[in-house]
């Protein structure tokens, strides 16, 4: 097995002045079928003695059986053939399928008709940086957690590629996604921001603004407003959470709500929602209530019952809580709905237009961690296993209040001293 050298588009002849770089190709056998040479070639070497011995090198691992003939399908034709085997073997949930779909989305512009075996690590790591700088639709970068989302895909599709031998080389093996720009802070602009956004905090309410904005929904609320925020104020649940509610998850004796699935449904497609199982096994949780939420609830299910009493088969009856009255009736409403109705409210209330139905959640855990909570408990609570948001707003929190202990105890000792 020997290599062949040249110069890809030399006319020079015998005596070579030109600046083309060396290739060489490799003969190893032939397609039974077609009984074609297989042939590996190679490019882009600045001198013969490199390509003589990276053919040497590459010679050597054929024999050692470490190389294999690469596969001649284009991209998109891989990635619709991986996507598919990644749903068959992992089982994945509609939102990892969607993640998926998505990173593959964002290469397609970039190595859609190119060979799988034809894209390097330069020009992987050039469409990682490209997407940090337009990667967006309106023409702007995408955000670090989306590339990372994003290149995790290319690693995974171009892992399996390598380990079903289809590739010889994973162009992500080297890549890395380039770091945000520092930023010099302005302090005129700094001084006006939230204490809470320096400090990199979530938009959450104090006590007082909590206390405000319930009574705006009382007041100003329209039909289920009052149920859907006192709840998630008062649970601190997940608005999937909330809007995939069922009547069988309330015990009303006990004052609990077990929280056991959340809703999925990115088209925003009323008839087309699907309930599937929270993030991780401790989403899965039951949590005692306040008597004055289980009594909106009771309250709500008797003005339920009278419309499926009026409306008979057209209510679309499935348990759930959270429902729509007008164009199909009975089906639980969209996220999105209750984040306009919040809007609406937040313009009354005169309070922080950024603030979202997820505002709450953090809320509940800044109130917690007021009221003397322990972190773990707060956890349990709102489901999470290990969230740093959820540790930043509760540090927050609990700073001030170690603030005030110490305050506290120096007017104490002041009391006594002469």
């Amino acid at each position: 097995m020997k290599g062949s050298y040249f110069k890809r588009g030399c006319t020079c002849g015998e005596e070579c002045t030109c600046d083309k770089k060396w290739s060489f190709v490799i003969d190893v056998g032939k397609y039974l079928k077609l009984g074609k040479r297989k042939q590996i070639w190679r490019d882009n070497f600045e001198t013969r003695e490199e390509a003589e011995a990276a053919a040497v090198a590459l010679i050597e691992k054929i024999k050692q059986g470490k190389f294999h003939i690469e596969t001649d399908m284009l991209f998109k034709e891989y990635a619709d053939v991986w996507l598919a085997e990644y749903i068959k073997v992992t089982n994945p949930k509609p939102g990892s399928v969607r993640i998926r779909k998505y990173g593959i989305n964002k290469f397609l512009p970039y190595f859609k008709n190119i060979k799988l075996k034809n894209i390097t690590e330069e020009m992987y790591q050039n469409v990682l940086d490209n997407l940090k700088v337009k990667g967006n639709r309106n023409g702007k970068g995408l955000g670090r957690s989306t590339l990372e989302t994003i290149h995790e895909t290319g690693k995974l599709l171009f892992g399996k590629a390598v380990n079903k031998k289809l590739l010889n080389d994973n162009p992500t093996t080297n890549a890395y996604i380039i770091k945000d720009n520092v930023k010099i802070i302005n302090e005129e602009e700094e001084d006006k921001k939230d204490k809470k956004e320096i400090m990199g905090l979530p938009k959450f309410l104090e006590l007082e603004e909590l206390a405000h904005f319930l009574d705006i929904v009382r007041e100003k609320g329209l039909y289920m407003d009052d149920l859907f925020f006192n709840t998630l104020s008062y649970t601190g649940m997940r608005v999937g959470e909330l809007v995939a509610l069922k009547w069988r998850d309330i015990d009303f004796e006990k004052h609990t709500i077990s929280i056991n699935k959340t809703y999925y449904n990115p088209k925003n497609n009323t008839t087309k929602y699907v309930l599937v199982q929270p993030k991780t096994i401790k989403s899965k949780r039951e949590i005692t209530v306040d008597p004055e939420l289980i009594e909106l609830f009771k309250s709500h299910k008797q003005n339920q019952d009278k419309i499926i009493s009026h409306l008979g088969e057209s209510y679309f009856n499935r348990d759930f809580i959270f429902t729509n009255l007008n164009r199909h009736p009975g089906y639980p409403v969209l996220i999105k709905f209750v984040e306009i109705r919040m809007a609406r409210l937040i313009k009354f209330s005169g309070l922080n237009s950024e603030l979202t139905p997820h505002s709450l959640r953090h809320t509940h855990t800044s109130l917690l961690a007021q009221a003397g909570v322990e972190e773990d408990e707060i956890m349990d609570r709102l489901g999470h296993q290990d969230d740093e948001t959820t540790k930043k707003v509760y540090l927050h929190v609990t700073n001030h209040r170690r603030k005030n202990a110490s305050t506290k105890f120096s007017n104490l000792l002041r009391g006594f001293r002469k």
